[in-house]
């Protein structure tokens, strides 16, 4: 009897994952499970024999096992997509935006937005006044691409209070203009004292913007992700679930503030089923290079005083993760600076002498920098690394500029792997776009897509091959969030979801895997995306 969620596909370039069976034409999916990878004609009698009546022709296209983006923000996302998109090459334009979403918008509302960037704008931190001059009657936030500091109005900081005399607030920085006033931006924590007073969405609203992204995530072949966002994102999630409506897997992880109530309430990793599970309990260690909050063993290049805000007290950090892990969650820790890092790998290698971790999976999320002294040690300590390949791309001018040499020990995607960590990979979206086939590029070829800083790549000896980068967003996610028993692999018996890309990427120019189409995702074997032509 044929189901809807059967599908025979064949003819086609399909790279299982599985190292047993690694490149099949055909495979066949009956009640949401792959049950055969290998030749057509063998699928297709046992097509024939299981009354299976949907199937298609490749026709050569490529088929990966389904993509999971192992770190990025729902809630971000699904609000993104009605906010200013402040990733724009020039300030000017920026405010051109939000001078055009002021005149739509009733006085006093709020104007939010994201994604500026001032290291492209030359350097300097944009201010108030450049906020104020094109309007004062809305108070604006516009977070930064890092997500650790904010650009902020006159008419905000009057509604937080923020004067000359306000004090910085513990693991964040209100910065003054030489005359002791705040100038309009926000570091790290500081950035709450703005952000607390915009209204949140209603669950309603949240859910119908939670549709639309996750059609947005279908559509460049993602069928899983790890979510690092609020309980509220949650709240939705759980609703579309319960609705039959939730298409994404999602591993939702728990912000530290909500860690004594989540143990309280006797919630643990890996609670829920394969749609909709609890991850780890995320904690953050330091901020971003961008901002130069990044907590560094040394300073910047570029400031050699500064060392960077260590964004919680490290006891603080330490008794969180022990008493996550001793109730049976992992540990999922923002770390970006040298030091960030050695102080979490410190505090993990502490948790197993102390036999709290168990069969747990401690992360590191970003693992931007790294001493010589640590490569090895996420390996050696089993800990993940969760890692974003656009990052490296994305940010080589600016590690640069404050790290200098120091870079050759940065977005070290290849040393991981070689010192024996798992990478699960990601987009750490809406800092990076999401599309997991831009990230694959970054990770093979460590350049952007205009081609910078050359053939070789930055630090070429960090690109890895196409296996290990498809790997990073099926196996390495799947291991990451225990359930590799049954997804990240194209294999009899695992959860039937793929990804079908019009062209091979395991046999283009690296380059050109920019430019690849996915034609059909599909998720427990039913399509949630496919393109018209997809016969």
């Amino acid at each position: 009897m044929s189901h809807s969620n059967d599908l025979l596909l064949f003819n086609g370039a399909i790279h299982t994952m599985d190292p047993s069976n690694p490149l099949v034409s055909a495979l066949l999916i009956h009640g949401g499970q792959f049950v055969y990878a290998g030749d057509d004609a063998t699928a297709r009698s046992l097509s024939d024999q299981s009354g299976v009546k949907n199937s298609i022709d490749l026709k050569g296209a490529c088929v990966l096992p389904g993509l999971t983006d192992a770190h990025l923000h729902l809630e971000y996302i699904a609000l993104g997509l009605d906010a200013i998109n402040a990733e724009k090459p020039t300030m000017t334009e920026v405010l051109e935006a939000v001078a055009d979403m002021a005149a739509q918008k009733p006085a006093g509302s709020w104007i939010t937005g994201y994604g500026w960037n001032h290291n492209v704008w030359g350097g300097q931190n944009p201010t108030a006044a450049q906020l104020d001059a094109v309007t004062t009657d809305h108070p604006v936030c516009l977070e930064s691409k890092s997500g650790h500091s904010a650009w902020v109005n006159s008419y905000a900081l009057r509604l937080a209070n923020l004067t000359a005399d306000t004090p910085n607030p513990a693991g964040g920085e209100i910065v003054h203009t030489p005359s002791g006033e705040p100038e309009g931006i926000l570091l790290e924590d500081a950035v709450g004292l703005v952000k607390s007073l915009i209204p949140k969405p209603s669950v309603p609203e949240l859910t119908v913007a939670a549709r639309r992204a996750m059609q947005q995530a279908h559509r460049v072949g993602l069928t899983g992700v790890h979510d690092m966002d609020t309980p509220l994102i949650f709240s939705v999630e759980q609703a579309l679930h319960q609705q039959g409506e939730l298409t994404l897997r999602i591993t939702k992880s728990i912000p530290m503030v909500y860690l004594d109530r989540a143990v309280e309430l006797g919630l643990r990793t890996g609670l829920g089923d394969d749609m909709l599970r609890i991850g780890s309990v995320k904690m953050f260690a330091d901020g971003a290079l961008g901002p130069r909050t990044a907590w560094m063993l040394e300073g910047f290049d570029s400031a050699p005083e500064n060392t960077g805000i260590p964004t919680n007290d490290i006891e603080d950090l330490r008794q969180a993760v022990f008493k996550a892990n001793a109730a049976g969650f992992s540990s999922a820790i923002h770390a970006i600076g040298d030091r960030a890092n050695r102080e979490v790998l410190d505090i993990y290698e502490q948790a197993i002498q102390k036999n709290l971790t168990g069969n747990l999976r401690n992360r590191i999320e970003h693992v931007q920098l790294l001493s010589p002294q640590d490569i090895g040690r996420l390996g050696k300590l089993k800990v993940i690394a969760s890692m974003q390949p656009l990052h490296a791309t994305s940010d080589m001018d600016i590690s640069n500029l404050h790290w200098g040499k120091r870079s050759a020990g940065g977005y070290a995607l290849k040393s991981q792997l070689q010192h024996g960590a798992v990478l699960a990979l990601g987009s750490d979206c809406p800092v990076e776009v999401w599309d997991p086939l831009v990230g694959i590029h970054a990770a093979v070829t460590r350049r952007r897509p205009d081609g910078t800083p050359g053939p070789d790549g930055w630090y070429p000896e960090q690109r890895l091959s196409v296996y290990e980068a498809v790997q990073g967003y099926t196996v390495g996610p799947a291991y990451a969030a225990g359930v590799e028993d049954r997804l990240g692999k194209i294999k009899a018996g695992f959860l039937a979801d793929c990804v079908i890309v019009d062209q091979d990427i395991f046999s283009i120019d690296p380059m050109e895997i920019l430019h690849c189409t996915v034609l059909g995702t599909v998720v427990s074997g039913q399509f949630v995306w496919r393109t018209p032509g997809l016969a």
